[in-house]
């Protein structure tokens, strides 16, 4: 039987919880190594914090990017031990990178570093400029864009961060403008929901750390793929290292245009979709933007 065509996801910050990974490891001496590998490149234990927590910790930025590039590296080593291979890959924000590491573009250790010291310089940025993220339910891209707009004029920087699935657009800014949002969506029959997240992330309030974080990615080596890397911000598939550094500069200010995405995909004749990390936001986001696709999650494969 023919295997269909197969794009590998990747999650990013947000599917962290204490406790992920330890099975993996327990089960799987790929895992382990992976694990102890990305102790001795960051110099603690990530591990422990993974494993043990406690939750607070582990969801700081600076934490969690590190810990969820190291748990779907791990997953995907396990995979490709399994002769497991993608026709694409994409990942949700921090997600691109543990994609970038799974097509051979960046090595693991490259991006363990580079996600540490970006989620170092997001922690910075979103102390200097306080804000939050929504989810605005109920609403067309354009009708949560003009909601930006009209927020913006009178509470400050809103924008729209992730375009996660028709229906579903997360809104990124200040705190006073999230607050306000809320009530706006509500008049028009739409929902804004806050987010648990600790900075106004894929909005300009990040500029600060997208541009010292330029710096830090100049000097890092970024290969040819083995196989098509769908980037956020442009949703075009490519190989060309150069366009994917500019896209992860990019990404840190830019949206998350994961619709586009799926679609893109779609049009390249992915049928599967396979979700390598921590939970199943992806899938599920997937499944409403394109529900004839077929969407598994990681351990589905490996109860295989």
């Amino acid at each position: 039987m023919t295997t269909p065509r197969t794009a590998g996801l990747f999650p990013g910050q947000g599917s962290q919880a204490v406790g992920m990974g330890q099975e993996l490891v327990e089960r799987f001496q790929l895992a382990r190594d992976t694990f102890s590998e990305a102790d001795d490149i960051l110099g603690f234990s990530l591990s422990a914090i993974c494993f043990d927590g406690p939750a607070d910790e582990l969801k700081r930025t600076s934490i969690a990017q590190p810990a969820l590039v190291t748990i779907s590296t791990a997953y995907w080593r396990v995979l490709a031990s399994r002769d497991f291979s993608c026709d694409a890959v994409a990942g949700h924000s921090l997600g691109e990178y543990s994609a970038l590491v799974a097509a051979g573009a960046l090595s693991f250790p490259d991006a363990l570093r580079l996600v540490r010291r970006r989620g170092e310089l997001m922690e910075d940025a979103a102390a200097r400029h306080p804000g939050g993220m929504a989810a605005v339910i109920g609403q067309t891209d354009a009708e949560v864009r003009e909601l930006c707009d009209e927020v913006s004029k009178a509470h400050g920087v809103l924008t729209a961060a992730n375009y996660n699935s028709p229906g579903q657009v997360v809104v990124s800014g200040t705190l006073d403008a999230i607050s306000a949002v809320r009530g706006l969506a509500k008049e028009r029959g739409a929902r804004a929901i806050p987010l648990a997240v600790s900075g106004p992330f894929h909005s300009p309030l990040m500029r600060e750390a997208a541009t010292a974080f330029a710096e830090v990615l100049a000097d890092v080596p970024i290969a040819v793929p083995t196989v098509p890397v769908i980037p956020n911000v442009t949703a075009d598939p490519t190989t060309d290292p150069a366009l994917l550094r500019d896209a992860l500069e990019r990404q840190i200010t830019g949206a998350v245009q994961w619709v586009r995405t799926v679609y893109a995909m779609r049009n390249m004749g992915i049928q599967r979709f396979v979700e390598i990390g921590p939970g199943n936001v992806l899938a599920g986001l997937v499944q409403r933007t394109t529900p004839e696709s077929t969407t598994l999650s990681v351990n589905d494969l490996l109860a295989e």
